[in-house]
């Protein structure tokens, strides 16, 4: 107690050393990031682990506390032995299951020629060669079966018989792509059954049943297009999942399908919003699930009934300028769950399922938020070209007076279907922006769930169309108000985002002075032709750019394509990629910034060779940010 106590003391001191008045990258990056583990057997204590970055050694430190459910002082653990239910062991106790590599095909060198083991080389024969930020190497995670009592059982049965498909699911998959019915005689796993080109192009994942006893596997939704994840059972036996209904949308509504006996049942199909994540009441009788809407992240609650002839009852719990983005387990009468919002980093909090109250359970960076000046933040509708209501959030420096000008950023948010929400982000961090000294507008503009699905939908194959008079209508809206400097705008964004900054780069009309775009895409064709994931620019875009015939890829490549705006630009430029970004290829930002040079454009090229879509580690972090902010200075 006294060195989980003492530990806690030096994380205070260490973070209140770095305190300001405003944000800074620095203090940013010595925050304490909570993530929960989950509720103990007993249902009595809440286990949670802090992550805090180690700027010097290029890592992060991470300890695992305990606290009582009800509230109190954390107290640092070593182990998690008995505390948790293993969710790998059967509930009957009899068998494990481990996620192990198994070598399926050849690729290297070495592999076709063994007498050549010192070759270099990969060969491919078939698509899905490379994803995300890793090359394929022939193996694939399976999961096996053990029994847990037998020392000699080795590495026990692969329930997936050597098929080169994965599970859990790359690049992002875990534990939750598998889990046991409650009486362990299945397990039931995702997994997307192909290969080569039909892998690239579909977002076919199933689900299995896997029968211990007989060894035989059945598709659970078989005849599902679309995305089918998340297993999970209630304590009485009946199995829900998150399921999309179109194959190659993977940004499509996510609903939550509940199998009960031998029928199937969507039961948010009549409500007009996108499923997050979920978790079973402890009776079985409710399934409590997140969602965005209207610019935040909120908690319902779904009932689930045998009978199909009514659409179920879906309840809002919580209502807030708050992202709920975990749900953690139910204790009785309440949930315990994660939340930020756009001013502090996530903490677990109670929520009362009949008051909806919160009670704020670990306070790990309460002490560091209160030496910092917060930002406002500021929920606005601005009218849209099309005659539609658009959110718009507003971010203030934390000073702000209204009497001054202020320099302002146009945030373009990627995705192109993310929501922009209450996030706490450590790289596109709004509050830091605003500690800089510059407003940030943030509009949900067309393609972010959380306004309906018609809002969301109607981004695909529209790049350069609507959203862009979305973008134009915020800033100039915003740009009304007498403390924006009209003469310092600026326009930045990532992934799609990033494609906004290239397009709007060429259509802008000299409203913006500066321009920074991190992992953009440019180059519509060269595009299509690198990506990895073709499912994505298939819907997106409209499918591949020799389809004369198709009118709409067609309308994609010939009006959306940022580097037909090329003679257009005029404003400086910075361009930030990571070299291991597959999903949008390093050389769009090449091209782009080859481009901005050899038009005599005030240009700098920024790279990470080790980083993939995303800036993960600490130290390149904190170089992406002074930079941000070193051309912010320099340009506006």
């Amino acid at each position: 107690m006294k060195r989980a106590s003492l530990s806690i003391v030096l994380l205070v001191n260490v973070l209140g050393a770095f305190a300001q008045n405003r944000m800074t990258p620095e203090a940013l990056w010595q925050l304490g990031r909570v993530s929960a583990v989950g509720i103990t057997k007993d249902g009595q204590q809440l286990i949670y682990r802090v992550s805090t970055p180690v700027i010097s050694e290029n890592r992060n430190t991470t300890k695992t506390y305990s606290m009582p459910v009800s509230g109190g002082a954390p107290k640092e653990i070593e182990t998690l032995d008995g505390l948790l239910q293993d969710r790998h062991v059967s509930p009957d106790g009899k068998y494990r299951i481990s996620a192990e590599e198994v070598k399926v095909q050849k690729v290297f060198g070495k592999d076709f020629y063994p007498s050549l083991d010192k070759s270099n080389v990969q060969i491919y024969e078939s698509l899905n060669y490379r994803h995300w930020d890793t090359w394929e190497d022939g193996a694939y995670s399976h999961l096996f079966l053990h029994q847990v009592n037998d020392a000699a059982a080795g590495k026990g049965k692969d329930i997936m018989a050597g098929e080169p498909f994965d599970c859990p699911q790359r690049p992002f998959g875990g534990d939750e792509d598998y889990t046991w019915s409650p009486d362990g005689k299945l397990i039931v796993y995702v997994t997307k059954k192909k290969s080569g080109r039909d892998y690239a192009v579909s977002t076919n994942t199933d689900l299995y049943a896997y029968d211990v006893a007989t060894g035989r596997t059945l598709n659970l939704s078989d005849g599902m297009p679309g995305y089918d994840t998340h297993p999970v059972y209630s304590e009485q036996g009946t199995l829900a999942w998150l399921s999309m209904r179109r194959e190659g949308f993977e940004a499509d509504k996510n609903d939550i399908i509940v199998k009960i006996g031998s029928a199937v049942r969507n039961i948010t199909s009549h409500w007009d919003g996108t499923v997050n994540t979920f978790v079973w009441s402890q009776d079985g009788k409710k399934i409590f699930f997140t969602a965005p809407v209207d610019g935040t992240i909120q908690l319902f609650e779904v009932a689930v009934s045998t009978r199909n002839e009514k659409p179920a009852v879906i309840k809002q719990i919580t209502r807030g300028e708050f992202d709920i983005n975990g749900i953690v387990g139910q204790t009785v009468n309440e949930l315990v769950v994660s939340r930020t919002d756009m001013n502090h980093a996530t903490e677990l909090f109670k929520v009362n399922l009949s008051s909806a109250a919160f009670t704020q359970l670990t306070h790990v960076n309460d002490d560091f938020y209160k030496n910092i000046a917060l930002s406002k933040v500021e929920k606005r509708y601005v009218r849209t070209t099309d005659g539609k209501q658009m959110l718009v959030w507003v971010i203030y420096p934390p000073d702000f007076e209204a009497t001054k000008k202020y320099p302002t950023l146009l945030y373009c948010q990627g995705g192109p279907q993310s929501s922009l929400t209450q996030f706490y982000s450590f790289r596109w961090n709004f509050q830091l922006m605003a500690a800089n000294g510059y407003i940030v507008v943030a509009p949900a503009r067309r393609g972010m769930p959380g306004f309906g699905t018609a809002w969301n939908e109607q981004i695909s194959k529209d790049w350069g169309g609507q959203v862009m008079k979305d973008y134009l209508a915020a800033i100039d809206e915003v740009s009304k108000e007498k403390f924006v400097d009209r003469s310092r705008l600026g326009c930045v964004g990532a992934s799609y985002g990033g494609y906004s900054v290239f397009y709007l780069a060429g259509i802008h009309d000299n409203r913006f002075k500066t321009f920074i775009s991190h992992d953009g895409v440019f180059n519509m064709k060269s595009m299509y032709g690198t990506t990895e994931e073709l499912w994505f620019v298939n819907w997106d875009m409209g499918g591949p750019y020799w389809e004369k015939e198709n009118s709409i890829a067609q309308k994609t490549y010939n009006e959306f394509d940022p580097s037909d705006l090329v003679d257009m630009w005029n404003t400086p430029i910075m361009i930030v990629h990571g070299g291991k970004d597959f999903r949008v290829p390093l050389g769009q930002s090449l091209e782009a910034f080859q481009a901005a040079q050899l038009r005599g454009i005030k240009s700098k090229f920024v790279y990470f060779p080790e980083e993939n879509h995303w800036i993960l580690s600490a130290q390149n972090a904190l170089v992406w940010q002074k930079e941000f902010f070193k051309w912010l200075d320099e340009t506006l």
